[in-house]
């Protein structure tokens, strides 16, 4: 089992149910900025509460929120919270089947939408209502003239996952999920109300929205959401008091590129407080190509939406680049051997699957029991990811079970560790690595490699050679694939299962 200090709940210990204890304290304070647009928190407070008394008022049990990267989005998510209402987030870019599959399975008795915004047909059946600016005045929901509270296991938030091993699930999170993780990320990260947070993520899943938005609104602080992601914009933010930048690798890659040519990128990078990457593995060359140019460290941190985020790199800390650092204060995180056995072994190699446990995990697979129950070994969330431990405890993920572990002659090898050997080779601009069937080895190891672009492409020996040169043999690509772009979802990271012998396929 992997603990670091007092990382199992406390017995006796009493969950916290308010969600925003700052949110009618400083109504002057700036709240929220979207591309532009902004509320403080007495007009933030005002808005959400007054959708919050009409969600009542009508009795709706579930809702959903079309997610745009608004400011309506933000007030809507707010107000289902307020009122106890659990909020399903929808991604606008979801196709309409997979829509379609969320809203029947979820069942919302109203969709909240942005004025104005463009809906699909799916819609077409459901009662939606436009979230609006509510000029009341700002003052906590109560009912028989006492405040209205929540139990803390109540559902906050109905977040789908991204269906790449069947239909979307319906991951239910509940209130003392949310407080709980947002609390012990602001112990790790030394996060408070004093910071202003600077991000341009969809609002649809954890990072955008619960770490995104509810992080920042829990603490009293800040957020400065850039509407659409751009090197100026970030640069912009940060330059104008941002303290903390949220990203995925993708962007991060963007701000790479960019830094050594772009003086007031740089400035601001170096200025910001924290620097922080998830959502998927941040490419060690890109780390690498930041730190070099400021000086700072992205911070690394690893989740799922059933856990939220179960460790992280500490700012300032030592955990070796490439790690997602340590688990968080009220985590309980094991690797398990494939028979079941859980170990404690931190040499760097050998590959177990993550187990977490603690109060940030969902609660339930919605309309799945068979599914929960199959998710769980007892009180541990089997989450699917392999992992390696570090002689510190830092924990190196080196990929999904399903895609990312490649058993080849009798070795178990992640496909993590050569993607980012094939990313520090110059003629490599992007890199996936997947496991194919063979008929000698059980599986080879294929490298699909989008170059660099600047010059003729490496040939595949070369590749070869240079992952053998560093790792071993034996993880050495057998084939390698040239592409002009890996296929990625809308989070930035590769959808492997899309990756084929035939390209066009």
């Amino acid at each position: 089992m992997i603990q670091n200090g007092s990382t199992e709940p406390c017995e006796g210990e009493q969950p916290v149910s308010d969600l925003f204890p700052t949110l009618y304290t400083a109504p002057e304070r700036p709240a929220l900025r979207f591309d532009g647009r902004g509320l403080s928190y007495g007009e933030l407070a005002a808005a959400a509460t007054g959708l919050a008394r009409r969600m009542r008022e009508g009795g709706a049990a579930r809702v959903a929120l079309w997610a745009t990267p608004t400011v309506e989005t933000a007030v809507g998510v707010v107000a289902g919270l307020l009122a106890g209402v659990p909020v399903v987030p929808l991604n606008p870019r979801t196709g309409e089947r997979e829509l379609a599959h969320i809203l029947a399975d979820s069942d919302p008795d109203l969709v909240l939408v942005t004025p104005g915004a463009p809906l699909p047909d799916v819609l077409g059946g459901r009662t939606t209502l436009e979230v609006g600016e509510v000029s009341e005045a700002a003052a906590p929901l109560e009912r028989d003239g006492l405040p209205v509270t929540h139990d803390p296991l109540s559902p906050a938030l109905v977040v789908y996952t991204s269906g790449t091993t069947g239909p979307p699930k319906g991951a239910v999170l509940p209130r003392r999920a949310i407080a709980a993780n947002l609390d012990a990320l602001a112990e790790a990260w030394k996060w408070t109300g004093a910071d202003v947070l600077v991000h341009a993520l969809p609002l649809f899943h954890v990072h955008g929205l619960i770490l995104g938005v509810l992080g920042p609104l829990r603490l009293g602080g800040e957020l400065r959401h850039l509407g659409r992601f751009s090197v100026a914009g970030v640069a912009r933010e940060l330059a104008g008091g941002g303290t903390v930048l949220f990203g995925v690798p993708t962007m991060y890659h963007r701000l790479a590129e960019a830094v050594d040519g772009d003086p007031e990128l740089r400035a601001a990078l170096t200025d910001a407080r924290l620097l922080v990457s998830g959502s998927a593995a941040l490419p060690l060359p890109v780390l690498r190509r930041i730190e070099t140019a400021t000086g700072r460290r992205i911070v690394e941190r690893y989740g799922m939406t059933e856990t939220l985020i179960s460790t992280s790199v500490r700012p300032g800390g030592g955990s070796a680049p490439g790690t997602v650092g340590l688990p968080l204060h009220g985590v309980g995180v094991r690797l398990v051997d494939e028979d079941g056995t859980a170990f404690d072994i931190r040499d760097g190699q050998t590959i177990g699957e993550v187990q977490v446990r603690g109060e940030q995990l969902f609660t339930e697979y919605l309309n799945r029991p068979d599914a929960t129950a199959a998710a769980h070994d007892g009180d541990w969330f089997r989450t699917g990811d392999m992992a390696v431990r570090e002689s510190d405890g830092s924990v190196r993920i080196v990929g999904r079970r399903a895609t990312d572990l490649i058993k080849s002659g009798g070795y178990k090898i992640g496909a993590g560790e050569i993607e980012n050997v094939l990313l520090d080779h110059p003629g490599v601009r992007e890199a996936a690595v997947t496991g194919e069937p063979d008929a000698d080895l059980g599986e080879r190891v294929v490298a699909w490699i989008v170059p660099a672009g600047n010059g003729e492409p490496p040939s595949a020996r070369e590749l070869a050679d240079h992952v053998a040169a560093q790792l071993a043999p034996h993880k050495r690509p057998r084939d390698v694939r040239f592409l002009t772009a890996l296929p990625r979802n809308d989070m930035g990271k590769v959808m492997k299962r899309a990756l084929t012998a035939d390209p066009t396929a």
